[in-house]
């Protein structure tokens, strides 16, 4: 029985998730597996990888073959590195402990990248926010500064109306005066 390290599709249309599981060659892509090792989540940045390393690495060593992209995802995770190192170890190429020293120096490296990725992803993520937040910052700032001047306008066209408005009182005054005081000489 060809035994196969492979994913299996789960998830809703467009936002796919998957099982990492090992199943005979000849089932189908999301029928009948032996067993599940871990799960992979390409929808996130960088892609969420759980992976059962003993178990993995148990298959590996038992013959299964994994596909393409299951091999790129325990590639990721350093199973087939590990592999190649124990296999190194029953050759008597290494030692088991030079193996697990190469094997863990090669893992804090692969966390460094991945966490200068992670950092990176951040860092642009608080930039773009802070690009955003000076652009809206400009257009309040804009609108702030065309309503005090449209309201200074108002306001000079107020006063001008006002003015106007006195003066004309004035006017209408002085002819009432006026008026009145012709009234009153041609009433003597």
């Amino acid at each position: 029985m060809p035994v196969k390290i492979r994913l299996a599709r789960h998830g809703r249309k467009r936002r796919a998730f998957y099982h990492i599981i090992v199943a005979d060659s000849r089932a189908p892509r999301d029928g009948k597996f032996i067993e599940r090792i871990g799960s992979y989540n390409p929808n996130t940045n960088p892609a969420t990888i759980n992976l059962d390393f003993d178990s993995a690495l148990s298959w590996l060593r038992k013959g299964a073959q994994p596909t393409d992209t299951a091999r790129a995802i325990l590639s990721y995770e350093g199973v087939l590195y590990m592999n190649h190192l124990l296999r190194g170890v029953a050759k008597g190429a290494l030692t088991e402990e030079q193996a697990k020293e190469k094997f863990e120096a090669w893992k804090k490296e692969k966390e460094a990248k991945i966490q200068a990725k992670r950092d990176k992803l951040a860092g642009d993520m608080d930039a773009a926010k802070k690009a955003i937040l000076d652009a809206e910052t400009k257009i309040n700032e804009d609108r702030a500064t065309a309503i005090a001047k449209k309201k200074s306008e108002l306001a000079a066209q107020l006063e001008a109306a006002n003015k106007e408005k006195e003066n004309t009182e004035e006017e209408v005054k002085e002819e009432t005066t006026d008026q009145s005081e012709n009234i009153e000489e041609k009433a003597e």
